[in-house]
């Protein structure tokens, strides 16, 4: 939105979890005299702005090209979603790849953009305050805080790491694993405070604002991703622009943005996240060149400021005709 809205177009912001049909977004876009739009997530964003009569991009999630292509009827609804679309984009070339195999005819408008990445830690933020908030009682001076940052959802798999986890607190009490997001699915929200409360050394904590967030990932000792598919996530780069390494479930769309023992460390299983995070521990060396190249490589490959020029440019494609 502050990329649009600097190119002086007034952006309506809206949640598709909010809206149940397309009508309810024709009412939207009548009331807000809406002249084309952008969704984002190509089946649950893209699937609600069908047939609306105005020009429309979708800029892919993830697990709309990685999960949701797998199923016949959401793999159908999102290639009618292509074909109206005036374009896509894609965080990788690897999902733009993906992208073209499912969706063939959607070949020569799916255009690659990394995220931007521009943090803001908040100055103010007290984190003897968060500490006692997440209920660990120990001194500052002698923790060592995983921060894992993901909604509350089965495809991020917050409970990946807790098991090998806690047995490795019962060892080394100085060592915690903090989940922070958002309650997204409530049903797997009730499993995953269950079985946190019966694990030693991990904490759950809710959703923060941006500015917090980035001060809590500046003053832990890592960032820790366990998903089982991601598009691109902002957690690992923003970690990387913020000096603070990296461990990444070895995924595709982590191995992307995560290059082993350079940029971050990544594992296969619960036991190897357990074996690289001592290693990190233990050698200061091996910390410092993952911090010094995981910000170098956000600099090059994830400016901000690019990003919002691509978009701006896209843009252009929603305000002149079909043949723009």
């Amino acid at each position: 939105r502050a990329h649009l809205e600097a190119a002086g177009h007034v952006c309506v912001l809206k949640d598709a979890f909010d809206f149940e049909s397309p009508s309810e977004i024709a009412n939207l876009i009548l009331a807000e005299n809406c002249e084309a739009a952008l969704a984002l997530h190509l089946y649950r964003g893209g699937r609600l702005l069908q047939g609306h009569r105005i020009p429309f991009g979708i800029i892919f999630g993830g697990t709309d090209v990685n999960e949701d292509a797998n199923q016949g009827e959401k793999n159908t609804v999102m290639g009618r979603v292509l074909e109206e679309a005036r374009f896509a984009v894609a965080f990788t070339e690897s999902m733009k790849e993906m992208a073209q195999a499912q969706w063939p005819q959607a070949k020569g408008k799916i255009y690659v953009q990394s995220q931007g990445i521009a943090t803001t830690p908040n100055a103010a933020f007290n984190w003897n305050t968060f500490l006692r908030r997440s209920e660990i009682n120990q001194s500052a001076d002698n923790l060592h805080i995983f921060l894992l940052i993901c909604g509350l959802r089965q495809v991020k798999d917050p409970l990946y790491l807790v098991d090998a986890f806690s047995e490795w607190h019962q060892e080394e009490p100085s060592v915690y694993l903090v989940i922070a997001g958002p309650e997204v699915d409530p049903v797997f929200t009730r499993e995953v405070k269950a079985k946190v409360r019966r694990a030693a050394g991990v904490r759950l904590i809710g959703e923060m604002p941006q500015e917090d967030l980035h001060a809590v990932v500046k003053n832990c000792f890592a960032v820790v991703n366990s998903s089982v598919s991601e598009g691109m996530s902002a957690a690992i780069l923003e970690a990387m622009d913020l000096e603070v390494p990296v461990l990444a479930r070895n995924i595709p769309g982590n191995a992307a943005v995560v290059k082993h023992e350079v940029t971050g460390l990544l594992f296969s299983n619960p036991q190897e996240f357990v074996h690289l995070a001592k290693r990190l521990l233990s050698d200061p060396a091996l910390e410092k060149e993952i911090v010094v190249n995981g910000r170098e490589y956000v600099r090059m490959y994830h400016s901000w400021q690019v990003e919002r020029d691509t978009y701006q440019q896209l843009i252009r494609k929603l305000e002149g005709s079909t043949e723009d």
